[in-house]
């Protein structure tokens, strides 16, 4: 009966313990509209590197989103919004608004959500949203990145982690991957060449967020350790 005692002492501390743990986690909701390869690279380095955050819910706007499987998967609730559903981008904004607040996080991802955001949606998640482009932002902002940036003459592309804004594409700059154009590179090439930078600055980006060290002021960001914001 002692013995008993004790066990059942250290489960209710255990239990303790891991409430007053969660208490400190962040969590994080995950916004897709396809397969989401960027959410599964934060999903499995949240997860492998122990960060102090939890993804607590994967949304679509699309029902036949593949990422939406591999979150279910991980034990990751998941929900559809579908745009398709709402008479106006506001209705469909004010629907995805409540799904989003009912997980209650602490920071929004976009992780390839092709649906354009009203200004009162972005607002509503200022300075707890991030985004990922694929070009080296303020160059090349919407859609045809890769091309737009090949029929230019671009020497080196890349991608872009930054705050939301009410303006599209734009907005405090949180880090950014550089890769150089090959000769012979088109359009998929350079896209899967981007795609892969993505999936580790993306979520270095949101670790730095959850673990408190991104700091805004004048509209620039800073890493407060030092570390670099640029992957080469």
């Amino acid at each position: 009966m002692v013995v008993e005692g004790r066990v059942n002492e250290g489960r209710i501390l255990a239990g303790m313990a891991l409430a007053t743990l969660a208490g400190f986690m962040k969590r994080i909701v995950i916004l897709i509209s396809g397969r989401g390869s960027n959410m599964e690279a934060i999903v499995q380095r949240c997860r492998r590197e122990g960060w102090p955050a939890a993804v607590a819910a994967v949304i679509a706007n699309r029902p036949g989103a593949g990422g939406l499987a591999f979150a279910a998967a991980q034990g990751i609730a998941t929900a559809v919004v579908d745009h398709k559903a709402h008479a106006s981008r506001e209705a469909f904004d004010a629907a995805l608004a409540e799904t989003i607040d009912g997980f209650a996080p602490d920071l929004v991802v976009l992780a390839g959500f092709m649906r354009i955001l009203g200004t009162d949606f972005v607002r509503r998640y200022e300075g707890r949203m991030l985004n990922i482009h694929p070009s080296l932002l303020p160059a090349f902002p919407g859609l045809h990145t890769h091309q737009r940036a090949l029929d230019a003459g671009c020497k080196a592309v890349g991608a872009t982690v930054h705050f939301v804004t009410p303006e599209l594409d734009h907005g405090p700059i949180v880090m950014q991957s550089v890769v150089p154009v090959r000769p012979g590179d088109d359009e998929a090439a350079l896209a899967a060449s981007v795609l892969a930078t993505e999936h580790v600055i993306y979520p270095l980006s949101v670790r730095w967020f959850v673990e408190g060290k991104l700091a805004v002021d004048g509209g620039l960001v800073r890493q407060t350790d030092g570390a670099s914001q640029v992957l080469l």
